[in-house]
């Protein structure tokens, strides 16, 4: 069945006058002009083929039809307010859903949100591989994409865009072996040892393979950081300046609650 299309934003100002019996202190709750307010409640009745008020020598009053439909608009704002609840309970408030490239879930993410977790016991993480998440085909309330800049998203940028070509050590054989990955910055002008002798998928693949002493391969500095702090990779050349990094994303929504804010927050913290 069609439903019909409701003019709720004139039947808002409408329980407004009724209740305060004043378009000018209807006005000031909903912060607009009382000429505003006459005009969504000329609309209304316009659109409902009736008179709802009536001015008398003691101000104004309701008509019986402005009456009549008073308590059923009221029962049907609070389901409104009950529906919205029940959307917003749905974002619990110690539960994260958070989508990031594999590798820099690994090496970056995931142990700041391991301390995280220490400091507030009760907070849950849904953590998914994702390499650019996409906002409309799932419900996150945080992505990590490597990029130039946050795009439609608003967003804070996590690490520096700086790059850095690590080796494996201690391993002969794969000396003259380069690793290559879609958006490895070889388009940046940046020097590479020939055509790769191994293509992957992602920076992080592409740091596995030289942590497994594939190859050399040039990633975002952020990622590596880790392995070569830990002496598991050479530097052999970098860091140096990029053009993208690690980013935080968010759709307008999430930003605005608490919890997301709490995170990243810490996250910046820890940078």
């Amino acid at each position: 069945m069609k439903r019909t299309l409701l003019p709720l934003n004139a039947l808002r100002v409408y329980d407004a006058a009724a209740r305060h019996l004043s378009f000018t202190k209807a006005a000031d709750e909903l912060a607009v002009t009382p000429a505003a307010v006459g005009q969504q409640i000329r609309a209304l009745e316009d659109h409902l083929g009736t008179v709802l008020f009536r001015r008398t020598s003691k101000g104004l009053e309701l008509t019986e039809e402005g009456h009549a439909g008073l308590d059923a608009l009221r029962d049907g704002f609070l389901r409104f307010e009950e529906s919205v609840a029940a959307m917003q309970a749905g974002q619990s408030v110690d539960r994260y859903a958070i989508a990031a490239p594999r590798g820099i879930l690994e090496h970056w993410l995931a142990p700041r949100l391991a301390a995280f977790q220490a400091g507030q016991p009760g907070v849950r993480f849904q953590l998914r591989e994702r390499e650019k998440a996409d906002f409309s085909e799932a419900n996150l309330d945080l992505a990590i994409w490597l990029a130039e800049g946050p795009g439609d998203c608003p967003g804070e940028q996590l690490t520096r865009p700086e790059w850095v070509t690590v080796a494996p050590k201690n391993a002969p054989q794969a000396e003259g072996r380069t690793i290559g990955w879609p958006g490895d910055g070889r388009d940046e002008g940046a020097e590479a040892a020939g055509e790769p002798c191994i293509a992957v998928g992602s920076a992080g693949q592409a740091l596995a393979c030289v942590v497994a002493g594939m190859g050399a391969a040039r990633v975002p500095h952020a990622l590596a950081a880790e392995a070569i702090a830990a002496g598991t990779v050479a530097v052999a050349q970098g860091p140096e300046d990029g053009r993208r990094s690690y980013w935080l994303l968010a759709p307008p929504p999430q930003w605005r609650q608490k919890k997301v804010r709490a995170l990243v927050d810490y996250l910046k913290t820890t940078l």
